[in-house]
């Protein structure tokens, strides 16, 4: 068959079995020589005339032994759509468009939205089978609503007490089970009492957020408390005015150069799911914290890489934004200047009057933008108050 259109179809199934399959679908598993997937799913099906194989676990070790079978008719199952959090894009990736075809059921997530009446357009989906509960947190708002696939009844008690123990007890949970199909099983709780003992797989958990939790907010330059940190931040008004510069686009990748408590990554990651950051760090205490924060603001996709700037090697690929914020030097600028491809957006941020002086020189050298950053903060002082000055913060923005 090679050359000659498809020879892969992935079917998603759902837990109504033969029952929600469509034509398309019927006919391909008639077609198939062989039919490929999990043990649940394969089980879903009526005895079927062609062999039968369960992939294997974890999911990578079944990818070799599918691609050896280029030429035959395969049919690999997958849950509902195979596209959304599920396996066909995986498969995909391996495969040139003219191999392989789908055919979808309904999503999960389109299953739970139906039964609890919410329109799926507004509703966060998230797919946490392998993802730590820490994952919503920026999620976390009143009248937020999301559905998330879980793992397991274990991992659905631990969701909904997360969201308690993050100030959101109040929130309406439901638990639902096998949706589509003859186990399914609806149930509804609050987060802070859910206890239900007997959850089965599979399982989605669809809250409503309600509670006075604190909340991440949406603009740039959250509120300092949100990081663990020693003194070494780089501070809430100044934070915003460095990720303004750094302006975080879709799916870029981020080198954030003395991280620090982590706070210029962590934001530049809270901008958007598609964006990357790598962090670099001399301090271990410090890198082990940063690393802490990112994880706790649902964002432990931060890459923290422990060295001394400009000896630091890192293999993935290279930054649109470069921010340095600790261990400024001429070797350093030099460096990037050196090795980083053409059009990388950089800021630097100086306090002291030799790094002030560096990127002052910087400037006349290789242009860009040069701001001077003073910030005073109301302050006692004695029975009334008065303005503290913060160091000024000299910030140089260019385009290498």
């Amino acid at each position: 068959m090679a050359g000659e259109g498809p020879w892969l179809t992935i079917v998603g199934i759902g837990e109504d079995g033969p029952a929600g399959l469509s034509a398309a679908s019927r006919a391909a598993i008639d077609a198939a020589e062989i039919v490929i997937g999990a043990p649940r799913h394969l089980d879903l099906l009526p005895d079927i005339a062609c062999p039968v194989e369960a992939w294997p676990v974890p999911f990578t070790a079944g990818i070799a032994s599918l691609l050896a079978r280029r030429g035959q008719r395969v049919v690999m199952l997958a849950s509902g759509d195979p596209f959304w959090f599920g396996a066909g894009s995986v498969i995909a990736r391996h495969l040139s468009p003219e191999e392989w075809t789908a055919h979808p059921a309904p999503s999960t997530f389109a299953l739970a939205a139906a039964r609890c009446g919410w329109p799926l357009e507004d509703v966060i989906c998230l797919g946490l089978h392998a993802a730590p509960c820490a994952r919503i947190r920026p999620h976390l708002a009143p009248g937020v609503r999301f559905v998330a696939l879980v793992r397991d009844g274990d991992a659905a008690q631990a969701l909904a007490a997360y969201v308690a123990a993050q100030g959101f007890g109040e929130s309406a949970v439901t638990v639902l089970e096998a949706l589509g199909g003859p186990r399914e099983r609806i149930r509804h709780a609050c987060a802070a009492t859910l206890d239900f003992g007997d959850i089965a797989h599979p399982v989605a958990v669809a809250v409503e957020v309600a509670g006075t939790g604190a909340v991440v907010a949406l603009a740039q330059g959250i509120a300092n408390d949100w990081f663990d940190h020693d003194g070494q931040i780089t501070k809430r008004p100044v934070r915003a005015l460095a990720l303004s510069a750094l302006a975080p686009r879709h799916g870029e990748t981020l080198w954030d150069i003395g991280t620090g408590s982590g706070s210029i990554a962590i934001e530049w990651l809270l901008a958007h799911p598609s964006t990357r950051a790598v962090a670099f760090e001399r301090d271990p205490v410090r890198a082990a914290r940063a690393r802490a924060n990112a994880a706790a603001l649902g964002v432990e996709r931060l890459t923290v890489v422990e060295g001394e700037a400009p000896a630091i090697a890192h293999d993935g690929p290279a930054p649109n934004a470069v921010f340095v914020g600790g261990g400024l030097s001429s070797a350093l600028l030099d460096h990037l200047s050196a090795t980083l491809p053409a059009g990388t957006r950089i800021v630097a941020h100086a306090v002291t009057l030799e790094s002030e002086t560096l990127l002052a020189q910087w400037h006349a050298t290789h242009g860009g933008d040069l701001l001077r950053i003073e910030l005073a903060e109301a302050q006692p002082l004695g029975t009334r108050r008065g303005w503290r000055a913060a160091y000024p913060v000299v910030q140089w923005r260019a385009v290498l």
